[in-house]
């Protein structure tokens, strides 16, 4: 009489056909009473690994994702698209663009946008995208602002710049009750200032248009006030032409931030609106939520046990590229949200790349363990040089494409990082504690039927 022992069942050979008995191993009480205990073991810890994703990721997965910044495209705003200019006398260089950059920076901050964009693009090209913006024409037009403070005597000289600026504040006069903006000059500033008020002071009778000053912004006359006497602290006032307040304290931030070091030309501008933007943030968390439903239940009803290990693996992966986007805060906009799904896309492919095999394995009568094993070997090649095919796709268009496409080579990039390691270690790490539980080791919860595992394989003489 021959015997064949597997995981699951025991076939005979007893001159009367096959009796199969359901039993894992043919054991004493005592080795029996010693495998369930293992089994045990192994099911406590399994369902300790898999409460513990699912908490984690009912718990902070939420969070993580309202806490993401959101780009235009779903928040509303304005996309600037600036070209510093060259003249005769100065061509435009990698210092100006550096500083023009550091002056939108600055200047952007000053009106208490929160989390801009600014980069540059090519050589002489800056983008700017500010998220929910309520006066997007405002906004734009203190962008194209120059902002070029000078103070000139009369005669056309300039006796102090914007250069020698230190603060400038938004007031309201007590008397007028109109809008003004106050000036503090650095020391240098203050210095200059004094010896031109004093000197002005000393050499004009008081009404003389010698004895005045003219204030310029981008050129144009703001104010021509006459010097009463000297100055000697380092403060001036710009007053009268203004709306309203918000006009002076618009002009006040501009200042603060300083002029632009060369002329710039707004060659692209684009408003999303506020509904819009939500919109489109409704319709893509919708997508994204019938996409992973659908996405769980074809592994769950394809590989059955091993399709709920991908549906956990996929919420660490979720988990995993949630927080590195908000660790690196980047901004979320439709192109990313694209690379993402992609990304998940290519995870599930791996899953069922290593399925597969694994499959292929049990058919040809390696027991669970040895399947696992051998599958994740077999598929590692095949899915390492997929994702390293894509992640050069990515690298080129990050390096050669725009801002829209910079942002879904990112997230594709490291959403391929991320689905390689829950695909390669974590699902592999799920599966050897799923092979743990006695209880599991059912080829049909493999998705494999027994006939088609080879007699020999089997048992069967």
């Amino acid at each position: 009489m021959w015997r064949r022992w597997h995981s699951q069942q025991l076939t005979v050979n007893s001159g009367r056909g096959y009796n199969r008995m359901s039993a894992s191993f043919n054991l004493s009480r005592e080795e029996r009473v010693l495998a369930g205990g293992k089994g045990a073991g192994g099911f406590l810890k399994l369902a300790v690994v898999f409460l513990a994703i699912l908490a984690i990721g009912i718990g902070v997965f939420k969070p993580l994702i309202n806490a993401q910044r959101l780009g235009l495209d779903l928040k509303g705003g304005v996309h600037v698209l600036i070209q510093a200019q060259s003249t005769p006398d100065h061509a435009v260089t990698p210092d100006d663009m550096a500083a023009l950059e550091r002056v939108m920076r600055d200047r952007v901050d000053q009106l208490g946008i929160a989390e801009p964009v600014i980069q540059r693009e090519g050589s002489d090209r800056l983008i700017i995208e500010l998220a929910g913006v309520s006066n997007p024409e405002e906004a734009i037009k203190m962008i194209g602002k120059t902002a070029q403070l000078e103070f000139k005597t009369s005669d056309g000289q300039v006796v102090v710049s914007g250069k020698d600026l230190k603060d400038a504040k938004a007031i309201i006069d007590q008397q007028t009750r109109e809008p003004q903006i106050t000036l503090q000059f650095n020391a240098e500033g203050t210095k200059k200032f004094a010896d031109v008020t004093k000197k002005l002071a000393s050499s004009y009778p008081y009404g003389d248009p010698k004895r005045a000053i003219g204030i310029y912004l981008d050129q144009q006359l703001l104010t021509n006030p006459q010097v009463k006497e000297a100055i000697p602290n380092g403060q001036a006032i710009i007053s009268g032409g203004f709306a309203n307040f918000e006009e002076a304290a618009n002009l006040a931030a501009l200042l603060r931030g300083g002029a632009l070091p060369v002329p710039v030309q707004i060659i692209e501008r684009r408003t999303v609106g506020p509904t819009l933007g939500a919109d489109s943030l409704a319709k893509s968390k919708t997508a994204i939520i019938v996409g992973l439903i659908a996405i769980a239940l074809f592994m769950l009803l394809i590989y059955r046990l091993p399709g709920v290990v991908a549906d956990f693996s996929l919420i660490v992966y979720g988990l995993i590229v949630m927080a590195v986007l908000w660790g690196l805060k980047a901004t979320l906009t439709l192109p990313g949200i694209a690379g993402l799904l992609l990304s998940v896309g290519m995870a599930v492919d791996a899953n069922i790349i290593i399925y597969e095999h694994i499959k292929e394995e049990l058919r040809n009568g390696k027991t669970l363990r040895a399947a696992i094993d051998a599958g994740f070997k077999r598929a590692f090649t095949t899915i390492f040089d997929s994702n390293a095919t894509t992640v050069l796709a990515a690298i080129v268009l990050y390096f050669l494409g725009s801002g829209t496409v910079r942002g879904f080579a990112i997230t594709l990039s490291l959403g391929i990082a991320a689905s390689m390691f829950t695909a390669i270690t974590l699902t592999r790490f799920l599966l050897h504690l799923v092979v743990g539980v006695p209880a599991f080791h059912n080829l049909w919860l493999f998705g494999v039927k027994e006939e088609q595992i080879p007699a020999a394989a089997r048992g069967e003489i």
